[in-house]
């Protein structure tokens, strides 16, 4: 593991490092079509990006007695079933995981960041089996070093529940002089940031609907993933 101290980058997958609205609600609409349920409406259906699938389900009034089927038809469609057109390999099918594309910038970001000398750390609350092949599939997971999401069983699902696996995965010592941040486009990275004792840095070319980021305090909101370095380098000098 690194040595203490050690400068800790968290890095939010959807609506962060890739853009993967497409193949999430595609998953979606399939799912509430399977349930016998009406789809939600199009703004209804960009919230789902970003909170754990549980969460979004329940607010769009799945009953609890159907939420572990609805769960399990949303996975299937996003994590194995390819009915989905790749956006990337025309004529191709591919599961909603793969309807995604990784953001301009972003792998540049990535490679000035290790060469400045920070832990690269995915915090998602995608279940982490989940993150690992897409993150091999775009080649994010050689620019990063470590991959951290949600369990399986929905025991490990919140933001901050991330975090503190990933800390505790990593050795991450605040006593011994360890920081963090976390760099992320919705509430529940900034919540998640916060519940940890940490700050957080909101993305504007994600999926937060307007003033979510603000209202919720993040430190500093970029507009660009050309700006991430620069922003990181702002934190930890004040921190």
């Amino acid at each position: 593991m690194a040595q203490h101290p050690m400068k800790v980058v968290l890095l939010d997958l959807d609506g962060t490092l890739t853009k993967s609205d497409g193949g999430i609600i595609a998953s979606v609409v399939k799912t509430f079509e399977e349930l016998g349920r009406p789809v939600p409406d199009d703004a209804e259906l960009h919230r789902f990006i970003g909170p754990a699938i549980i969460e979004s389900l329940r607010r769009n009034h799945v009953p609890e007695d159907e939420l572990d089927r609805a769960v399990t038809i949303y996975r299937s469609y996003y994590a194995d079933r390819a009915v989905f057109d790749d956006p990337n390999e025309p004529g191709n099918k591919v599961p909603g995981r793969l309807v995604n594309v990784v953001f301009p910038g972003i792998r540049e970001q990535l490679l000035k960041l290790r060469a400045d000398g920070y832990y690269l750390a995915l915090a998602s609350c995608k279940p982490e089996y989940q993150c690992v092949p897409i993150c091999e599939h775009f080649h994010l997971t050689e620019l990063l070093d470590g991959i951290y999401g949600a369990s399986r069983d929905n025991s490990r699902l919140d933001k901050d529940q991330v975090i503190r696996y990933c800390f505790d995965k990593i050795g991450f010592d605040a006593a011994a002089g360890d920081k963090a941040v976390m760099i992320g486009d919705r509430y529940t990275d900034i919540d998640g940031a916060h519940a940890c004792n940490l700050g957080a840095i909101g993305c504007r070319w994600g999926y937060a609907p307007a003033g979510e980021m603000e209202e919720h305090g993040a430190y500093e909101i970029i507009e660009k993933p050309e700006q991430i370095e620069e922003a990181v380098n702002r934190y930890f000098q004040t921190h």
